[in-house]
């Protein structure tokens, strides 16, 4: 024969203790009571057993003293992989009289048969058998699959409701020792098997219904702290979306007020602008006008220079030099009349660009009347030539005098002419650097305006945020008026689902007080039909009238015949009736036997 592990066994045995030790707990809580005390046998057998499955396999752990074997480590564990297991942890670490690791792990043992969880708290412990492997050895009862079985049937204790006071009792000097004469059957057990099963289904109901319940309260309770924890997050947002509110009118304000400065700053230049056009206009005219009388004065010198021309046709040969210097003003006079046009196109252009010239073009004015004046001198020459010209028939020898001076004049006129030409030059290059400094001031006042809109866009943009959380606080807040209203949905069905559990309670006590009357009857029927066994039923044809009343049967009275006595009644004597769990209608009794009357036909009726 092969030779068995002696670990196995001692597995399988503690198994069975196990099981016989939850079912007969079971059983006795189902046949003494729900509620259970401290000093119930069974419930000190299981408590024993548990401690022995625990203890199984455990490692010794070396201390100062000695060496300590202790289950009070792997369930003190257990705080770390379920959280409400913190509550029963504290509570025991908090009871005064407990002395031992011992004492400690039986009093968690009785706290959580209370909270009816030891199975989610060994299953847990079950599940992380590497934090196991530091406690047990690798053939424990906790490391195998027999643990697992164990916990599989401690979720049947949840029936059970255990109110123990671990408070006063004596943990740590308790001697474990299974009692094995507890799980001996004995006849009375066998007799009571069939009251233990319509208790036992009873109690299924209502268990069925408390934890029901007990779903529905953590649910309940789930609905509670998610609404705390909204109403919290709605107070958050609300206080945001406020300062967000004050935020936004702040900046409003700040962009009313830029808007104002950009309308007053707008305003002002196209005043600016309209006080330059009149100006540069008012320029422009008296620009024209000059101009249109240095011409006229010139058409009068050249008039007369022809005129002249033909007086002295003889003195031509004489005064070729001073017909050529004459022709060298006119040409340098054309070319001044040119260099005023260009100037005049340049200056046209600037207006149309520029917004503050006003002083440059009062120079400009006042450097024409200059020219102005210049060209009076000139006409003083010119008329002077003249004054030669008449002196020339008198003398030749003051017209080359005169001739000569002329020339000095021609001469000094270039020069000026030269000057002239200089300061026109200097000026185009002030203005054209004025030209260039507006420009800059133009690009400036562009990037300001592009700055301006980008800030622009970017509050719009702020705006566009604020609106869409508000909209999210808007919907938040309807989610919570609707989490609101399921909450208070939920509580009606709660409160419905109470009311109906009285009401079947409240049947069943009917049922059962109608079952014992119905019970009470048939016992009487059962004892009258033993008593009236051995009659012989009377006919029909011989029945023809009723026994108490003796009137004779007809359609409204019809025969009722007892099936125990023979005795044939009308249904008018008939009238005790007796209600039946099996029928929908009450039934019809004998009088004289109690038993049930069947309806029969009459002789006369088909």
């Amino acid at each position: 024969l092969a030779v068995k592990d002696p670990t196995a066994v001692e597995r399988a045995n503690l198994l069975n203790m196990a099981k016989l030790s939850i079912k007969g707990l079971i059983e006795s809580a189902l046949s003494f009571g729900r509620t259970l005390d401290s000093d119930y046998p069974p419930l000190q057998q299981f408590f024993v057993v548990m401690e022995h499955c625990l203890k199984h396999g455990l490692k010794v752990r070396k201390s100062f003293l000695s060496y300590n074997k202790t289950i009070w480590g792997p369930l003190e564990l257990v705080e770390k992989l379920y959280p409400e297991a913190e509550e029963i942890a504290a509570s025991v670490r908090d009871l005064p009289g407990l002395k031992t690791p011992l004492g400690r792990a039986r009093a968690w043992l009785r706290l959580a048969l209370m909270q009816k969880k030891m199975a989610d708290y060994l299953r847990c412990l079950i599940i992380q058998r590497d934090l196991l492997s530091e406690f047990y050895e690798y053939h424990a009862l906790m490391m195998e699959e027999e643990g697992a079985v164990i916990v599989g049937l401690l979720v049947g204790l949840n029936v059970i409701d255990a109110n123990l006071c671990v408070k006063g009792e004596d943990l740590d000097s308790q001697v474990g020792v299974i009692d094995f004469s507890v799980y001996l059957k004995s006849d009375d057990d066998i007799g009571g098997k069939e009251r233990n099963v319509q208790i036992a289904a009873i109690l299924d109901q209502k268990n069925y219904v408390e934890e029901l319940n007990r779903q529905l309260n953590s649910t309940v309770s789930s609905l509670h702290a998610r609404v705390d924890s909204l109403e919290k997050s709605n107070t958050k947002l609300i206080e945001e979306l406020a300062i967000a509110k004050n935020n936004i009118i702040k900046l409003q304000e700040e962009n009313h007020q830029l808007r104002s400065e950009n309308t007053l700053i707008l305003m002002k230049t196209q005043h600016h602008l309209e006080a330059t056009k009149v100006d540069v206009e008012a320029e422009l005219q008296t620009y024209k006008h000059s101009r249109q009388g240095l011409d006229e004065m010139y058409n009068e010198a050249r008039r007369q220079l022809r005129e002249e021309a033909q007086l002295r046709q003889d003195m031509e040969n004489e005064l070729v030099v001073q017909v050529s210097m004459k022709h060298e003003i006119e040409l340098a006079m054309k070319l001044l009349e040119k260099d005023i046009h260009e100037k005049q196109d340049t200056l046209i252009g600037l207006r149309q660009q520029l917004d503050e010239v006003k002083a440059i073009n009062v120079e400009m004015y006042q450097k024409l009347q200059v020219s102005e004046d210049a060209m009076k001198e000139k006409n003083e020459i010119i008329s002077r030539l003249e004054d030669k010209t008449n002196q020339i028939n008198a003398t030749m020898k003051q017209l080359e005098q005169r001739l000569q001076q002329a020339e000095k004049a021609q001469m000094e006129a270039e020069a000026e002419d030269e000057k002239l030409k200089q300061e026109y030059v200097n000026k185009s290059e002030s203005l054209q650097n004025e030209f260039s400094q507006k420009e800059k001031q133009l690009l400036q006042l562009e990037t300001d305006l592009k700055i301006e809109k980008e800030w622009r866009q970017t509050l719009e943009d702020d705006l566009q945020k604020e609106k869409e959380t508000v909209s999210h606080l808007r919907t938040e807040t309807q989610e919570i008026v609707n989490l609101k209203k399921e909450f208070l949905k939920v509580q009606e069905k709660n409160k419905q689902l109470k009311s109906i559990c009285e009401d079947q309670e409240a049947a069943l006590q009917e049922l059962a007080s109608k079952l014992s009357e119905s019970k009470l009857k048939i016992e009487d029927i059962k004892e009258a039909n033993k008593a009236l066994q051995g009659q012989v039923w009377l006919k029909d044809k011989e029945a023809t009238h009723c026994k108490l009343c003796e009137k004779e049967f007809s359609l409204s009275k019809r025969k009722h015949h007892c099936r125990n006595c023979g005795e044939i009644f009308c249904n008018a004597c008939s009238d005790n009736e007796l209600p039946l769990p099996s029928s929908p209608k009450p039934v019809r009794v004998c009088d004289s036997c109690h038993a049930i009357l069947i309806q029969r036909c009459s002789s006369n009726v088909p």
